[in-house]
Formats: structure tokens, sequence, C-alpha cells
């Protein structure tokens, strides 16, 4: 099945979309709460927002993620060897210990110094785990 994925003249393209699409749910979403947290549109009640935001970032997540796993599936050997790749998947789990603490400390109600560290943290993840993501191909 793998095989055939990597080797359709559309199906990884496609793939490769779908992933997109997720990485762009994910982070765009992220960034509207983090803004939030960080003071911009204080007239926006911060808990329907982060309940909106957060389902759509995690929708996203889940897109990327099984996108992220197929194409994986079509050139694992590939992929295990590169250490940007590595390199992304450390970032990732990074991100994901960093949204635990931030959502563990109840950081939506406190909405102090250490939230916006946090999710400035979480953003600064991201941004790397798409830069190692774009950077994959070319090391």
């Amino acid at each position: 099945m793998f095989a055939a994925l990597g080797s359709h003249a559309w199906a990884y393209p496609m793939l490769e979309v779908a992933h997109l699409l997720g990485v762009a749910l994910l982070l765009g979403n992220l960034i509207l709460l983090e803004l939030r947290v960080w003071g911009w549109g204080q007239a926006l009640p911060i808990e329907p927002l982060a309940r909106l935001s957060l389902g759509l970032a995690a929708v996203g997540f889940g897109l990327a993620g099984i996108s992220g796993l197929l194409m994986f599936g079509t050139q694992a050997g590939e992929l295990l060897a590169n250490r940007v790749f590595t390199a992304k998947m450390v970032l990732i789990m990074l991100a994901g210990c960093n949204a635990g603490w931030f959502h563990a400390r109840r950081s939506l109600q406190l909405q102090d110094r250490t939230a916006r560290v946090l999710m400035l943290q979480s953003t600064v993840l991201w941004l790397l785990v798409l830069t190692c993501g774009r950077w994959i191909g070319y090391v």
C-alpha cells in the first residue's frame, strides 16, 4: 500500500497538501489563541475562543498526523536516517509536553506571565517543526 502511495502520480502530492492544511489549521489557531493570551482582542471571551481555536488546532494536528504517518510509510528507512526528521519528531514531542504543561497549570484561566511564555514557546516549537519539515528533503 505504501509503495503505491509513494509512486502514484497524485496520491503523494495530495498527502502533502493534506499535511500542509493540517499544519496551517494547527499553527494558525494556536497563534490566534496566543495573541488573545498576550492581550490582543480583550473583547473576545477567552473560554469560547479557546474551545474553537483548540478544537480546530486538534483537527489540524490529526490531519497532519495521519497524512504524515502515511507519507512516512512510503519512505520510512530514509526518514529514520534523516537527522532533520528526528529533530522534527523531538520538537513535536516537546510541543506536546509544553501544551500539557500549559493546560495542567490552567494557564487559560491564569493568563499570567508563565502562560504567555508557554504560548510563545509553543509557537516557536511549531515554527521549528514546520522549518524541519521543509528541510527534510534537502538534507
